[in-house]
């Protein structure tokens, strides 16, 4: 079986769940870029608030590609013949963005420290090309990968993924977390996802989770906030 074989893979409650986690990434790195150069010269502590934003991405993206390559891509690949050889790709290119991440890293440490002019195009820069390397693979990734983890991958195992997730997620950064998956979710979409949370979980988000989302994303966008 080919990915060419296998009908629209958004409609599989697997790969739509992964769509809505790769547009989180999608996003921020994109802003992330912008709002880095939007920062006026030696705005350290705007420098400060972006680095630590940064940050909080990173292990997020890092804890996304290591639960698939350590649980997800170890379930699919006794499946594949042929298209092995796509889901091996999609750990060479995280292994590369990692490598494109340091890079950017060292920028954003050589900025925060001054907020120089000439330091925050090239981190700007960095974070523009890290934005386009990423949503290469997470295109390809849906593209050619997911229609496959939809034939293949069982409902514990994805579960077991998905738990992994959230184990690795601190506690008071799990509002923020479920406030970015849901933000750029049509409404159907977001309905069907918390309803498939736990109560308390539903209500905690009802009463304190959106005040803390809007909170955060007005103190890390300022002017680029939308509403979530």
């Amino acid at each position: 079986m080919t990915t060419n074989e296998v009908s629209d893979p958004t409609v599989h409650p697997y790969t739509r769940e992964m769509a809505m986690i790769h547009q989180v990434f999608r996003r921020e790195s994109r802003l992330l870029a912008e709002l880095v150069q939007d920062v006026r010269a030696a705005d350290t502590a705007r420098a400060r608030i972006l680095a630590e934003h940064w940050r909080q991405y990173t292990v997020g993206l890092h804890a996304h590609h290591t639960g698939e390559d350590e649980m997800l891509w170890p379930v699919l690949l006794p499946h594949l013949d042929l298209d092995a050889e796509q889901v091996l790709a999609m750990e060479a290119q995280h292994r590369e963005l990692t490598e494109g991440m340091d890079e950017v890293q060292v920028h954003m440490d050589r900025w925060q420290a001054r907020a120089l002019p000439a330091d925050r195009d090239e981190l700007a820069e960095a974070l523009r090309r890290h934005h386009r390397q990423l949503c290469a693979h997470l295109d390809e990734e849906e593209r050619q990968v997911m229609p496959l983890v939809a034939l293949h991958v069982g409902e514990e195992d994805w579960k077991a993924v998905g738990e992994r997730g959230l184990a690795e997620t601190p506690r008071d950064r799990l509002m923020i977390a479920l406030g970015a998956i849901l933000e750029d979710c049509p409404p159907e979409e977001r309905r069907e996802f918390l309803a498939r949370l736990p109560v308390p979980a539903r209500v905690l988000w009802k009463l304190l989770g959106q005040r803390q989302y809007r909170r955060e994303t007005r103190r890390i966008r300022g002017r680029h906030t939308t509403t979530a």
